[in-house]
């Protein structure tokens, strides 16, 4: 399970190293912040079309072979990124960054329930998850930091060494993972239309669309709303990491009892604080108290809606698992691209304003629609 998630940190830092480098990377490559921000739309559109294309294309092959694979291809991505001399060539690094962390979210989210007995089932998928968290912790700060000490490219190589570190550590830490039973387009497709999966599938959609129309902008924001210089980003997105870890494992202890109870609570918590960021402006500390709330919130987005999700799904955990990841990265890329039309045209405040209304947005859906059990929300 260590393994695993040191995959889902290795992806997860790789899609999200952008967001600590934005301002460096659209200079050296000659394009807006808002532009630049495509570097995360592209790898959350491939994401979002890989994951649930790749279960059924993978058919019964060994599992612990695939995320060795993809891990490969992960680590290729990073590369080209790090020595793409124009935007072009950054677009197709990401595209390879897309396509790995896609199929690596779809194979590793429902992991958990093939490698550890039932009873430890919720606390493994939060380390699973945790990967996420903490490379918001140690990931992107780092990336950062790093960039900040020898250019954006060298953390680009810096994740394209982590995901060969990580693919030796599956190829020797896993067990053989053979599929009993093929992931089939129609079968996905079904699963998506039951009335529980339709519900948390929206609530994801729009809480991590928000999120990302947000996020993915948060270094402008925090330079012009907060005057904060470039050398303390890397600090404030260390405090929003170690709130999401914390957030992620405090998701995973009431998940299992109440996933849509979670999730109810997450959204508005999102919603104010992202709408707060710019009424208040102004402190490095006001900034630093909402990141870390921010933080805590969406840290507990993955796990919560997993939990749901295969609480809704039965014994179709791996087509969940690749229809959980399609939608959330597809958020991720529609969030990032809409995020960028908002900040090139109204600015950032707008941009603050939008993520904030589409995580109230999640709330109504969570508070109408139909959970797992039959139960509303």
């Amino acid at each position: 399970m260590a393994a695993v998630a040191g995959a889902t940190f290795t992806v997860v830092t790789s899609e999200m190293l952008p967001v600590g480098l934005l301002t460096p990377i659209g200079g050296a490559l000659g394009v807006s912040e808002g532009t630049a921000g495509l570097t995360l739309t592209v790898t959350g559109v491939v994401g979002a079309v890989s994951a649930p294309l790749l279960a059924p294309a993978l058919g019964r092959l060994d599992r612990r072979l695939v995320l060795c694979a993809l891990m490969a291809v992960l680590a290729a991505g990073n590369l080209l990124a790090a020595w793409s001399p124009h935007f072009a060539v950054m677009v197709v690094a990401r595209v390879l960054v897309g396509a790995g962390m896609g199929g690596v979210w779809a194979v590793a989210a429902g992991l958990a329930v093939r490698l550890v007995p039932g009873r430890s089932v919720g606390a493994a998928t939060s380390l699973v998850f945790g990967g996420i968290s903490v490379a918001s912790v140690l990931g992107v700060p780092a990336g950062t930091y790093l960039g900040e000490l020898a250019g954006w490219r060298s953390a680009f190589a810096a994740a394209a060494a982590l995901a060969l570190v990580v693919l030796g550590a599956l190829a020797v830490s896993l067990p053989r993972l053979p599929v009993d039973q093929e992931v089939r387009l129609g079968g996905m497709l079904r699963l998506a239309a039951r009335p529980p999966v339709a519900t948390g599938l929206g609530v994801v959609a729009l809480l991590v669309t928000g999120h990302f129309a947000a996020y993915t902008y948060v270094r402008p924001a925090l330079e012009r709303l907060f005057a904060v210089d470039a050398s303390a980003i890397g600090t404030l997105l260390l405090v929003y990491g170690v709130a999401g870890v914390l957030g992620n494992f405090a998701a995973g202890a009431g998940a299992p009892r109440s996933p849509r109870g979670v999730l109810a609570v997450i959204s508005p918590v999102l919603a104010a604080t992202v709408c707060l960021m710019p009424l208040t402006g102004g402190s490095v500390l006001t900034a630093g108290v909402l990141l870390a709330v921010w933080g805590l919130a969406y840290g507990g987005v993955s796990v919560a809606a997993q939990t749901w999700l295969l609480a809704a799904a039965g014994e179709a955990r791996e087509a969940m698992s690749a229809l959980f990841a399609g939608v959330f990265n597809g958020a991720i890329a529609v969030g990032a691209f809409a995020g960028g039309l908002v900040a090139d045209g109204a600015g950032v405040r707008a941009v603050m304003y939008a993520g904030g209304a589409l995580a109230a947005g999640a709330l109504a859906v969570a508070a109408l629609g139909r959970a797992p059990g039959g139960g509303r929300v």
